[in-house]
């Protein structure tokens, strides 16, 4: 390992991830692992770049010095960025797999069991069939997970990274909201966050700003198309703040016009389920029991909504196409994976289907401590609710915007109507 003071953290991190590691390859009884994952090889290595659709390797043996197989041009990331100083490029003429295949042979692996991630975006079935048919005096095993174990708590490093991309996804957020008025295009909102994004600091995150407004709201991972925002309508964000491929997200709800009895309700509900598991989540739960708290007070309620999906997911390193390490643990029923120091989520208790036709959220991105959770956030949860005076009347800062919180307490005969939303 080459030691360098110019990474993403200290060197002392990346030694200690490496020996993790390595005591799990040595509890698989594996001589070496190759690792194809983009999001792994950077927690190991501090390697990063775009063109990760090209093949890319890292070789971590129990023993011996880790090397990378990458394409001739990514070969400058590995010097430029990280410890490794061992590599072996292939061109664009060449053969990807077959270089790997002559570095494990060159490096004394050829005969030996080798862990590789089954489960890898980055690793298709034809490479795969490819290594099974020339590599064929090794032992070849399927280690998919064997770097996420590490993955999955984090550091007190990470989490302070973790915090700085959470600037960036309230300064996207804050502005998106602003930026939300009739007659404005959705397009016109996507660009506000993603100004304001980059200008706190943030970088190129997995997945771009959601932003999706009225009927819209109803599909599936939509984000903007140029649709202009109407009178009365509602607009849904989610946005997931960068920094160094580490993130943090958010959902927020902007009401244009007057907050009905139903959004109200459906605001009230996904505050309470997120204080509620404030208040009980804590190491030793398992996240079948989180999943369950967030279920069930979302589900009761009398606006048509359900929680269509997970109520939340890990969340970390990323690279396109998703911002998420849900594969890695996802608050869902039936897992039984128990909740440790350090684990972080996207805590979505968001509702589809509010009157049949709206989908509206309020989320949070969390980290388990060691006697409860802590928010990566400040921003207000209520959703913005401001007079549909649209595009042309200019308004300005946040005057011009009116919480739920403030329009209930001007109206209390509402909130009293609706104590059951409020459990």
């Amino acid at each position: 390992m080459k030691k360098r003071d110019d990474m993403t953290f200290p060197f002392e991190e990346y030694e200690r991830r490496l020996s993790e590691l390595r005591l799990r390859i040595a509890q698989r009884h594996l001589d070496a692992v190759v690792i194809t994952d983009p999001e792994n090889i950077m927690y190991l290595t501090d390697y990063q770049t775009t063109g990760y659709s090209f093949f890319q390797a890292l070789v971590v043996p129990l023993e011996d010095e880790p090397f990378m197989i990458t394409r001739a041009m990514e070969e400058s990331n590995v010097f430029a960025r990280t410890w490794i100083e061992r590599t072996r490029p292939y061109p664009d003429t060449g053969d990807a797999i077959q270089m790997l295949v002559d570095a494990l042979r060159e490096f004394g692996l050829s005969r030996k069991r080798i862990g590789y991630e089954r489960n890898s975006y980055f690793f298709p079935a034809y490479h795969q069939d490819t290594i099974h048919t020339t590599l064929t005096e090794a032992k070849l095993l399927d280690c998919f997970g064997i770097v996420e174990q590490g993955r999955i708590c984090k550091s007190p490093v990470e989490i302070e990274l973790m915090r700085k991309a959470a600037v960036a996804t309230q300064a996207g957020m804050k502005a998106g909201i602003e930026a939300c008025r009739s007659g404005v295009t959705e397009n016109e909102i996507g660009a506000a966050i993603s100004a304001a994004m980059f200008k706190a600091g943030g970088e190129a995150p997995a997945v771009m700003p959601y932003v999706t407004s009225g009927p819209r709201t109803m599909i599936g991972h939509a984000t903007w198309e140029g649709r202009v925002v109407k009178p009365g309508e509602h607009v849904f964000l989610e946005v997931a703040g960068c920094y160094r491929r580490y993130h943090t997200a958010m959902m927020r709800t902007v009401v244009l016009g007057e907050l009905t009895d139903s959004m109200f309700k459906a605001q009230e509900l996904m505050k309470q389920a997120l204080h509620s598991l404030n208040d009980y989540i804590q190491p030793g739960m398992t996240v079948s029991d989180a999943d369950n708290l967030i279920r069930n007070i979302i589900s009761q309620n009398d606006v048509g909504a359900r929680l269509i999906t997970r109520s939340g997911y890990s969340i970390g390193i990323a690279f396109p196409p998703s911002w998420d390490e849900g594969y890695i643990v996802s608050l869902k029923q039936g897992v039984s994976t128990v909740l440790e120091e350090g684990m972080t989520f996207h805590i979505i208790p968001w509702m589809w289907g509010v009157d049949g036709d709206k989908t509206c959220g309020i989320s949070d991105s969390i980290y388990i401590t060691a006697d409860g959770c802590e928010s990566f956030f400040s921003l207000p949860k209520d959703f913005t609710v401001r007079p549909d005076q649209g595009k042309a009347s200019e308004l300005e800062g946040p005057s011009a915007t009116v919480s739920a919180e403030k329009a209930t307490s001007i109206d209390k005969a509402r909130k009293g109507k609706h104590q059951q939303a409020n459990g």
